[in-house]
């Protein structure tokens, strides 16, 4: 789980208008930060099965907000893919 904070500063770097904390890229965004927390936890933890499935349903979820945000907004899509360093 991320911390306030960290989520905050997420939020911040990703947010379309000054009072966003809700957008698809900002959701996107949280759940790129906890896929890649628990991809560091799962590679020392390798037989941790029930975190794998949870990993596997955030990756899931992403991906359909990626493709919504594409399908709505290219622009914004490429712009996320760039911010958050993900391969299109």
């Amino acid at each position: 789980m991320l911390k306030t904070e960290k989520k905050k500063k997420i939020i911040e770097e990703f947010k379309v208008h000054e009072k966003d904390t809700g957008s698809t890229e900002v959701q996107a965004g949280i759940l790129t930060k906890q896929i890649d927390l628990l991809t560091k936890h799962l590679k020392k933890h390798t037989k941790d099965n029930h975190s794998r499935r949870g990993l596997l349903k955030m990756v899931s979820k992403r991906k359909k907000l990626m493709d919504y945000l594409s399908k709505e907004n290219e622009e914004r899509y490429k712009n996320f893919i760039k911010k958050a360093g993900l391969k299109k």
